[in-house]
């Protein structure tokens, strides 16, 4: 007979290897590609950081190897500044947890369901539908009497339909839409974003000739037939005249308004100006202080009729004869008009991106979300009785100082995540600050516990989105990694060859050989924000005296930026034009990085070669003294921290 202990043992390792293979297959094992006095660096890393940083290079062994050594340099700097305890220090923490605030958001997002939604969107843009609806209402709060009833009209209406009676008879019969008295169901053209999502998904699902099924929304059921499709026609931006119609009014009335509109237009047709005559007449109280400019628009937001007009202007600036409409009479004049793109480019995936983000329809991705949340934080809903937690939140409600109710109590756990447990308390905590009292509740308890869970998870997981997201940890540890870099180089080099005086003159003297100036000239050196703020300037300057060059740069304020002193030739703007002369200036010439303009005044030339000064070589001798302490401070580090490449996985980087 087996050992029980052989049996268990048996168990165990199969289930190591099953843990070990889940952990390779699944990444979370990467390889190391060099570790620093022991602490690994992962090959995906480092080729996170290759692509990043050197962006048009061909990755060829020799860039991988360049960078290998950079990135070696980088990591023992950083080795040392955790070893000097610099991430403790309140200024890096304070960066650091600002940076967090400001890129988590970025995270928090399923971006699948969002370029999802954004595809579709930008499919179902290129074409409008024309929709006709029967619509039967469901109650508030309905019954399921009135559930039955609704749904058996619905089913009736459909029947017909079926029976081959027209759809418009059918509406007239059956809407309870008041409007399909008159048009019969049609309800003219509709694109995306103009019908709730769930609407738009019958809409679009339907071939031209074909209706749907009753379909049940929270408000009634909903018939739809697809009367036709059109290529879309994108947006437009008009302004508008109108002459309303009070409600009720005579027909002698309704006779003046289309003859005050009929003059109007004429007026325009002669050359009036129509936002002098929109701020005069028109009776739209939201457009007419802006001379009758309505907000940009697409199909399915005005009146059918309007909109007709309104596409079917030819030409920016054209404008429409009277329009009557149940509103009274409108006079439209197109502004602009922005076609559906056949292929969006990638500003306007972005732009259609955002209207996602804008439209309700992002709650779809919200679900994604938060269910890949529930997953991947371990989340866990406590088992307690339904009926039993909405006493305890009753009597809590009713009574503060009320603790328990049955095996309820404020330390009872109500939902988990793997590394927080939250309880009755924090529950009531929330909901007493959200829901002071019943009669001003406008959520269910049921509704708003699960409104704190999701807002919990969320808080949850962005305040531990580092161990979910590789993209956001990589982010903040290479945020984190680069400051502790800057800090510890402005003390161990910058601010050290600086303040060394004496070792920045030693360095000259041992190397003053390679300092010299080449073809050189005292100049005056007008930085400058226009062509003609540095036309102004060097004709004042021209005018003289030049030894009065300081007062006029000044006097134009920060539009100048002046500076005085001995340039390399390559240095001083406008030399390209040809050699300068001693009390000359150079040509005005453009700066492409900043948009700024530049030219010079030669003082005095310098044409031969000549060996600086420790006064004129200072700037170089501290760059060059920066790197000479650098390679001596790095040398140590590598005596401290041992570095250890893993060529086996060097020679696979490029495979």
């Amino acid at each position: 007979m087996q050992n029980p202990n052989d049996i268990r043992f048996s168990i165990n390792r199969v289930l190591i290897i099953s843990v070990l293979f889940l952990l390779f297959s699944s990444g979370l094992f990467a390889q190391t590609l060099f570790t620093v006095d022991g602490t690994p660096v992962s090959k995906e890393e480092f080729l996170k950081a290759f692509s990043k940083n050197n962006t048009g290079v061909v990755p060829t062994e020799k860039s991988y190897r360049d960078y290998l050594e950079l990135y070696i340099r980088y990591k023992l700097k950083v080795k040392a500044a955790f070893a000097a305890r610099l991430d403790t220090l309140p200024a890096q923490r304070t960066e650091l947890q600002n940076f967090r605030s400001q890129v988590a958001e970025a995270f928090m997002k399923d971006q699948g369901s969002l370029d999802r939604l954004t595809r579709e969107v930008s499919i179902r843009i290129q074409k409008d539908i024309h929709l006709a609806h029967i619509y039967i209402a469901l109650p508030k709060n309905a019954s399921p009497v009135d559930t039955l009833r609704a749904y058996e009209k619905a089913m009736s209406a459909y029947t017909e339909l079926k029976k081959g009676k027209k759809f418009g008879e059918v509406a007239v019969s059956y809407s309870d839409d008041p409007t399909a008295k008159s048009n019969k169901g049609n309800i003219g053209y509709i694109t995306v974003f103009t019908l709730p999502y769930e609407l738009e998904n019958l809409a679009y699902s339907l071939a031209p000739g074909q209706w749907s099924k009753p379909y049940r929304s929270k408000g009634g059921y909903h018939i739809f037939k697809n009367e036709g499709e059109r290529k879309a026609l994108g947006r437009i931006k008009v302004a508008q005249i109108l002459l309303s119609i009070p409600p009720g009014a005579s027909a002698a009335v309704r006779e003046q308004v289309r003859l005050k509109a009929d003059s109007i237009y004429r007026v325009l047709a002669a050359g009036g100006d129509f936002a002098v005559l929109a701020r005069a007449y028109s009776s739209d109280n939201l457009s007419y202080q802006n001379g009758g400019e309505l907000p940009e628009f697409g199909i399915g937001r005005y009146d059918s009729a309007f909109e007709a007009v309104a596409f079917g202007l030819d030409r920016d600036g054209a404008i429409s004869r009277p329009l009557a409409t149940e509103f009274g009479y409108h006079i439209i004049k197109r502004l602009s008009r922005k076609p559906v793109p056949a292929k969006p480019d990638e500003a306007a995936m972005a732009g259609i991106r955002q209207q996602v983000l804008n439209d309700p329809r992002v709650e779809i991705s919200r679900q994604v979300l938060f269910n890949r949340i529930y997953q991947e934080t371990s989340f866990q809903r406590a088992d307690i009785p339904e009926a039993d937690f909405r006493s305890f939140t009753d009597s809590a409600f009713r009574n503060p100082g009320y603790s328990s109710y049955g095996n309820l109590n404020n330390s009872t756990m109500v939902f988990s995540f793997s590394q927080r447990a939250y309880t009755i308390k924090d529950w009531m905590d929330f909901a007493r600050a959200t829901r002071p009292t019943r009669a001003g509740s406008a959520l269910s308890d049921k509704e708003l516990f699960q409104r704190y869970i999701e807002r919990t998870a969320t808080e949850y997981y962005r305040n531990h989105l580092e161990q979910y997201n590789k993209d956001f940890a990589f982010q903040l540890n290479e945020f984190k990694e680069g400051n502790l870099l800057f800090e510890i180089m402005q003390r161990k080099i910058w601010d050290k060859a600086s303040a060394d005086s004496a070792g920045l003159a030693r360095y000259f003297e041992a190397h003053k050989g390679k300092y010299w100036w080449n073809a050189s000239a005292d100049a005056l050196l007008f930085t400058c924000n226009s062509t003609g703020t540095a036309e102004t300037l060097k004709a004042r300057l021209i005018a003289g005296p030049i030894s009065g060059w300081r007062v006029g740069a000044d006097s134009l304020g920060a539009a100048i930026q002046a500076d005085s002193g001995r340039y390399e030739l390559a240095q001083i703007p406008g030399t390209a034009f040809g050699a300068p002369a001693a009390q000359s200036f150079t040509e005005i010439t453009g700066n492409k990085a900043d948009n700024t303009v530049s030219f010079a005044y030669i003082l005095a030339m310098h044409n031969d070669r000549e060996p600086r000064s420790y006064h004129d070589a200072r700037g170089f001798v501290i760059n060059d003294y920066q790197g000479f302490l650098e390679e001596q401070w790095v040398a140590s580090l590598r005596k401290e921290y041992p570095v250890k490449v893993e060529e086996q996985v060097f020679a696979g980087l490029g495979k």
